[in-house]
């Protein structure tokens, strides 16, 4: 898949994208507050709702089509590009014929390869940039279908967006960050960037800044952050938008990290590090083997003495004694939890796997 660089798409973009406007355009004056907030910042881009897709029927979904006109404020006062989200075929027109430079397709888009697709084909022949953000869930095969559909109708200027995901038992975010996923992505699809959303990760505005950090930390090329002139006072999403002078403040104080290839003095150094890495992960890798082997034997002691594959006090005193030994070595009890979880469910897999051979034989 061909993918252009979001430097290259030929609207002024760095390799540390900033995007920012409001969750929805609610006025002209609105935008104009927001746009002239937003003169002699960082940003390169400026986004806003028009057609805001809700969870429940009966909050406020956008102000549609007439709206589109008010983005050309932004872009006068900015001299910068704009953007918003479609959802359907009649929405990519209406952009199209708005002026907007930048489409993105919205999270609960993305999860209906029907309306990837509907939206794919109203693009046919268009020179357009689309960003895409993930779906609600944790799927990176979605993900990956909705560039791949854009790819096949010949949109090559490409770019995710990190939006975070839905977690019902999640307590500090609105959306689960998951930063695994997107480098997933772009492992996946190399040449690929993807943006971070902190303002839907967060959920509330006391932590953009430090969720915005860590999309950085984590090798993020950009930031999509919901901003308004008024955050309280706005029509939606008003607990998780920021102001212009706190949007400058969060940006000025981000610590950007260089990449590697500027430094090759260093690369000497961590190919050495990581000598040592890969040899203890041979070695990790050769004790899960025999580990295994054993676990293996005991699935035989299990079968010929008629024992539960399961035994609950065995794996409770596992646990605690494993999870303290390893706190003791510096790892935390949420890491050596699903570590030990992971262990235990491949080895009754594979005692179970051996009881049902078992029955088999007894049955030929």
């Amino acid at each position: 898949m061909e993918i252009v660089d979001i430097k290259d798409w030929g609207l002024g973009l760095s390799e540390h994208t900033l995007i920012a406007g409001p969750c929805s355009a609610e006025s002209p004056e609105q935008i104009e507050a927001i746009a002239r907030g937003l003169k002699g910042s960082r940003v390169e881009m400026f986004r806003s709702g028009v057609w805001k897709p809700r969870t429940r029927p009966g909050s406020f979904e956008g102000i549609g089509e007439d709206a589109l006109e008010w983005l050309n404020i932004a872009k006068d006062i900015l001299n910068v590009p704009v953007t918003v989200e479609v959802a359907n075929a009649a929405h990519v027109e209406a952009a199209l014929k708005g002026g907007v430079d930048v489409l993105w397709i919205g999270a609960r888009t993305t999860v209906n390869p029907f309306s990837v697709q509907e939206i794919c084909d109203s693009l046919k022949g268009v020179d357009i940039p689309v960003m895409v953000k993930n779906p609600i869930n944790p799927d990176l095969q979605l993900w990956l279908g909705a560039f791949e559909r854009l790819s096949k109708v010949g949109i090559n200027k490409l770019a995710g967006i990190h939006r975070g995901f839905s977690d019902p038992y999640e307590k500090r975010y609105r959306n689960k960050p998951e930063w695994s996923m997107p480098i997933h992505l772009k492992r996946m699809m190399p040449g690929i960037s993807v943006i971070c959303d902190p303002s839907h990760i967060a959920g509330t505005r006391e932590i953009i800044a430090s969720v915005s950090q860590r999309a950085i930390n984590f090798g993020l090329d950009g930031l999509m952050i919901e901003t308004h002139h008024d955050p309280d006072k706005a029509w939606s999403d008003a607990k998780q938008q920021i102001t212009p002078d706190t949007l400058k403040i969060i940006y000025d104080n981000l610590n950007f990290r260089e990449s590697i290839d500027k430094h090759p003095e260093a690369i000497t150094e961590l190919e050495e590090l990581r000598q040592k890495i890969d040899l203890l992960d041979a070695q990790l890798i050769e004790l899960f083997a025999d580990r295994f082997q054993i676990i293996k034997q005991v699935g035989d002691y299990k079968r010929e003495h008629n024992l539960a594959v399961y035994q609950p006090g065995r794996w409770q005193e596992v646990m605690e004694s494993r999870i303290k030994t390893g706190n003791k070595k510096g790892m935390t009890e949420k890491f050596m939890k699903s570590l030990l979880f992971a262990i235990h469910e491949e080895s009754v897999k594979m005692q179970e796997a051996q009881l049902k051979e078992a029955k088999a034989e007894i049955k030929a």
